[in-house]
């Protein structure tokens, strides 16, 4: 589990392996993160687009930007959280990821709210 708080917005992220969606024969490791966020601050903050950084072991690096998360743009008000879940396929069984979201408050101010770097590994694989 990782997770850090920058501008009032704390992420936390968990991770899991899903070895029934994956291909190790065809370097295909897929897995699964949930993120909860959560409004540590006092004014309202929407979430309005990501941006995330996968790297495999062998240094590949995919980037995906978009808007929202799985179709949503949360709007949290002071202490309230959100989560999803969502996935990433890389060519290696170890990788990281990390990233941002682009975040908009009540009063019009746009701030990026950091994503830790957490690790996508096989269970075992790393001590």
């Amino acid at each position: 589990m990782s997770n850090t708080v920058q501008n009032n917005i704390e992420v936390i992220v968990n991770t899991r392996y899903l070895e029934e969606q994956s291909e190790p024969e065809d370097n295909q490791y897929v897995f699964s993160y949930t993120i909860t966020l959560r409004n540590t601050g006092k004014q309202p903050a929407q979430l309005e687009s990501r941006h995330w950084i996968i790297t495999d072991a062998n240094g590949q690096i995919q980037e995906v930007r978009g808007e929202g998360v799985v179709g949503e743009k949360p709007l949290l008000r002071s202490g309230e959280e959100y989560q999803y879940t969502s996935g990433a396929v890389i060519e290696t069984p170890v990788g990281s990821m990390r990233g941002s979201y682009q975040m908009i408050a009540e009063d019009g101010t746009k701030f990026d709210a950091q994503i830790p770097v957490f690790t996508l590994s096989l269970p075992n694989i790393l001590h």
